[in-house]
């Protein structure tokens, strides 16, 4: 008997997720079977794949996040918007906790429709937590460039880690650059020994910058969550900005606001549900509920 698994598929600013719900019990996908169903050519088509799961912590759930490519990783701060979005309609709640890799996290309605606030934590600022792969007394630029030695491309990027590694590189332009072949170098570079996300940041006043993002295991995305946080702590880090910053990425706006009382980096965002569907567990076709069909061959 095949196992039919429902999903729904969803996105915060175009940054897109399948997501599966395993507490009652549910297959493990291999990451072969994920980057698959990834696929947007032949599969669903996804940026991460999240799991709600039990939370061992006693939150209201475990979030567990797969990168399109399979690899596990701990932090997703658009995925936690939606998930924390399924959890307040599921209790009737006006906030929920969850529990990820990274950390419990908080989210709360922000008091539109389909717009939620979570709480990301502080910022990870020292070289060793990022992690870099040597000391640097101040990651807020550090010694990285790419191309020739008296020219760079690129050069000095702030790091920061919101449960994941970030560079954020300064430009004038957020698309001067070849960033889908940029990345994938950079990403794998090795001063980061667990890969780190790529971002091109452009500060366009004292509350507002544009950024495009590389994300490590899943490529170019039309928005990143902790991509967003973690540019905007390293542009009040550098004197860029305030500490409460509107990014624009390609999908859209977020709001962070990295609070002075208490260190954390809060982010506000809307989120969508794009459709919902089932999966064959024996084969990775896909069925979605308004009966348009898909398969991960």
């Amino acid at each position: 008997m095949t196992t039919a698994i429902p999903f729904r598929k969803m996105n915060g600013l175009g940054n897109d997720f399948l997501v599966l719900d395993a507490r009652a019990g549910s297959p493990r996908l291999a990451p072969e079977e994920i980057a698959r169903l990834a696929d947007r050519k032949t599969g669903i088509g996804f940026d991460q794949m999240i799991t709600i799961e039990r939370s061992p912590a006693g939150a209201d759930a475990f979030m567990r996040i797969h990168n399109a490519d399979g690899g596990e990783v701990s932090a997703c701060g658009n995925a936690t918007r939606c998930i924390g979005w399924v959890l307040m309609k599921e209790k009737d709640a006006p906030a929920v906790t969850i529990e990820t890799r990274a950390g419990l996290l908080f989210a709360s309605d922000a008091g539109e429709p389909e717009m939620v606030t979570v709480d990301m934590g502080e910022p990870r600022l020292k070289w060793d937590e990022i992690p870099l792969a040597e000391p640097f007394a101040d990651t807020r630029a550090i010694e990285l460039q790419i191309g020739p030695i008296d020219a760079p491309i690129l050069h000095s990027p702030s790091c920061v880690s919101m449960g994941n590694p970030h560079a954020i590189f300064w430009v004038d332009d957020v698309e001067a650059y070849d960033l889908e072949t940029i990345g994938p170098m950079l990403e794998n570079h090795p001063i980061f020994p667990e890969r780190a996300n790529i971002s091109l940041a452009h500060v366009t006043g004292p509350s507002s910058l544009t950024l495009k993002v590389w994300e490590r295991g899943a490529g170019l995305t039309r928005a990143c969550g902790t991509g967003a946080c973690a540019a905007a702590v390293a542009a009040h880090r550098t004197r860029r900005t305030g500490r409460r910053v509107t990014v624009t990425l390609p999908g859209g706006d977020l709001l962070i606001d990295w609070r002075e009382s208490d260190g954390h980096v809060m982010m506000t965002g809307p989120i969508e549900t794009e459709f919902t569907g089932t999966i064959d567990r024996a084969t990775l076709t896909f069925t979605r509920d308004d009966a348009v069909r898909g398969a991960a061959e």
